[in-house]
């Protein structure tokens, strides 16, 4: 996507304060990109570093439960981030860095 232009817009007046929500930025980009969308019943977070590595972010537990709990089935989180015990309802993968998520996204089809 290097010779792409790209613009971000996040609607609905939410005001993007951490970094939990790099991963799911970049996999949006992704999504439009290959013109494939995203599953509907699936969460992402996960901060991205320079290099493509994927960092855990606060509360990652917390925010799984909630997930689950608003029904979201699957899960791309950062590794550190990945439940020590199976959520009911829930695959969570846990993914180390970006090549890893991009190749979750591959087994959706």
């Amino acid at each position: 996507m290097s010779d792409q232009d790209v613009f971000v817009n996040v609607v609905g007046g939410v005001k993007v304060t951490e970094t939990s929500a790099d991963l799911a930025l970049l996999l949006a980009l992704i999504s439009s990109f290959r013109d494939r969308p995203l599953p509907k019943d699936l969460v992402v977070f996960g901060e991205v570093g320079l290099a493509g590595e994927i960092r855990p972010v606060p509360s990652g537990q917390e925010r799984l439960m909630e997930a689950a709990k608003h029904g979201f089935t699957r899960a791309v989180v950062p590794m550190a981030n990945a439940p020590k015990k199976e959520i009911p309802g829930m695959k969570v993968y846990g993914v180390s860095k970006l090549s890893d998520a991009l190749s979750v996204l591959d087994e959706f089809d």
